[in-house]
C-alpha cells in the first residue's frame, strides 16, 4: 500500500483517486498512517454483509429443501 503525506495528498488528489482504483492508498499524517483512500467498488464490498443460508433458501425459493448431515469420519492429513 502506497503512503501519502497529508500535502502530498491535498496536492496530487487526482493522482491518489486515480491509485485506490488499483488499491488502498494511505494517507499519512506526521509520518505514522490516519487515514485509508479505498475505490468505491472496495468501499462497497467492505459493507456488504454476509447473507445468512436460510435467507439465500428462501430467497431462491428453496425453504423446502431438505439438507441431511452426513456423519463422516475426519479425514487424515495425508488424504489432503
Amino acid at each position: 500500500m502506497r503512503e501519502w503525506s497529508i500535502r502530498d495528498a491535498k496536492d496530487h488528489l487526482s493522482a491518489l483517486i486515480a491509485a485506490a482504483q488499483r488499491g488502498p492508498q494511505a494517507i499519512t499524517k506526521r509520518g505514522r498512517q490516519a487515514a485509508v483512500v479505498l475505490s468505491s467498488e472496495d468501499y462497497a464490498r467492505l459493507q456488504r454483509k454476509a447473507e445468512p443460508l436460510t435467507r439465500f433458501f428462501f430467497r431462491e425459493g428453496l425453504e423446502d429443501v431438505q439438507i441431511e448431515r452426513v456423519k463422516a469420519a475426519a479425514r487424515d492429513e495425508g488424504d489432503v
